[in-house]
């Protein structure tokens, strides 16, 4: 959903643009382009992309795979690089996949053994995703240049949209 605020400058007016992301709009959309599909590396491409552009907040949205006991690695994302590698036992999205837990992290430099990928990132959420088996295959990492810019709202809607796409697979 897109918001414009206008603010008086004397005789002019400016308009600045903010984008929300309107979560149920955005998992028709994702549950419309992933329909029929199982493969996990193109359901995560377009689940990523999806999600980056639908929030202005989101400034690093993708997912790290378990691709060996312990230890993720990077799959499709949106935004600038990512960490390579990502062992369970380090940093946000190892906290997400050793305990099975999302993660919402309103400051990430107070987030003991955080893994600072990007120097803009303030804010993370991170969700472990699990296939119809339960099985955890990865986690879906979104980062914000804004402080504090996960709520409760993001947690609930993401964690549907991830069930709804990983869990037919």
């Amino acid at each position: 959903m897109s918001r414009w605020a206008q603010t008086a400058t004397g005789p002019c007016r400016e308009r600045t643009r903010a984008i929300r992301v309107d979560y149920a709009l955005l998992a028709q959309t994702v549950a419309a382009l992933t329909e029929g599909e199982d493969d996990p590396v193109a359901l995560m491409a377009t689940v990523a992309c999806e999600v980056h552009h639908a929030d202005d907040r989101f400034d690093w949205t993708g997912f790290y795979r378990v691709t060996a006991p312990e230890l993720l690695k990077i799959g499709p994302y949106q935004g600038g690089h990512g960490c390579l590698v990502i062992p369970f036992a380090r940093g946000v999205c190892g906290a997400a996949a050793r305990t099975g837990q999302l993660q919402l992290v309103p400051d990430v430099d107070a987030f003991p053994g955080h893994i600072a990928c990007s120097g803009s990132t303030r804010s993370e959420i991170v969700l472990p995703v699990h296939d119809g088996r339960g099985r955890l295959i990865g986690v879906f990492d979104i980062d914000s240049d804004q402080p504090a810019a996960f709520d409760a709202t993001d947690a609930v809607a993401l964690t549907r949209i991830l069930a709804q796409v990983f869990g037919r697979i």
